[in-house]
């Protein structure tokens, strides 16, 4: 890739030379233009089964049911706008779940 040495700008191909399209410059003689793109082709995509995997996060948090100190949260509106929102924790040892409001 090769820059304007006037403006800074890529120079691009005009016609039958290469210029910049900020400042008209124009290159004189060859210029080495190569442009390259990388695809990662591997780039899979996670499917979730309904009922077989959750997508909550986990975070430390004691259950009261079985005292566990792991659960997976998520944060819902369940009043209006202006009302802060509820929070839900999900037990990863016993499923129990608690809603929590501020």
């Amino acid at each position: 890739m090769e820059f304007c040495p006037k403006c800074g700008a890529i120079l691009m191909m005009k016609m039958k030379r290469v210029g910049c399209p900020k400042c008209n410059y124009v290159a004189k003689g060859k210029v080495n233009m190569e442009m390259k793109e990388k695809v990662d082709a591997g780039v899979g995509v996670a499917v979730v089964l309904d009922g077989k995997e959750s997508v909550n996060p986990i975070t430390d948090w004691n259950c009261p049911a079985c005292g566990a100190k792991k659960a997976e949260f998520w944060i819902r509106q369940m009043r209006s706008g202006d009302e802060p929102e509820s929070k839900f924790y999900k037990c990863v040892k016993c499923g129990k779940t608690c809603r929590v409001d501020d």
